[in-house]
């Protein structure tokens, strides 16, 4: 699938329907190295409200591009965090982290997932900090309104990362 249909901009249950922002999918079922270690690092996450998890920026983040009408999303994790999740991995994974580029903005962080779309949404800042990305797990590719109905019945729940 390519990343417009992976990337969405709506309202996402439980916030509410006036509250629009970024989200993505995350196919739990993929062979992308970069979805999986994603993947890895939703098992860090700290449950809020039911089916919905929210990530230190230390563990996985999400960093804003707009390049012209293009919005672009990267996820970005701490190389020594992955390491340390992925010690127990019996695949490729820790060999796939190991030849990752560096991230320009911080060395200890490499890019695991980059998604990007036509649109002219801007994310709002509210005291200086970025608004934030959601992810939403499932298996296999998914429309937008099954992810949601997915979530609805349990069947998906949603990260929500601090944006840059």
């Amino acid at each position: 699938m390519d990343d417009s249909a992976r990337m969405w901009i709506t309202a996402v249950p439980p916030f509410g329907p006036d509250d629009i922002g970024v989200l993505l999918a995350l196919d739990l079922t993929s062979q992308d190295p970069g979805e999986r270690m994603v993947s890895v690092l939703l098992n860090r996450g700290h449950e809020g409200e039911e089916g919905v998890f929210y990530l230190l920026p230390a563990d996985l983040s999400a960093r804003y591009e707009r390049t012209g009408e293009r919005l672009a999303v990267s996820l970005t994790a701490s190389r020594k965090v992955l390491d340390h999740d992925l010690a127990d991995q019996a695949d490729s994974l820790r060999d796939h982290l190991a030849g990752l580029p560096s991230d320009d903005a911080d060395d200890d962080r490499v890019t695991l997932l980059r998604r990007e779309l036509v649109t002219d949404f801007v994310p709002a800042v509210v005291d200086g900090e970025k608004q934030a990305v959601l992810l939403i797990d499932h298996a296999g590719p998914a429309p937008l309104d099954e992810l949601l109905s997915e979530f609805d019945q349990g069947e998906a729940s949603l990260a929500v990362l601090y944006a840059e």
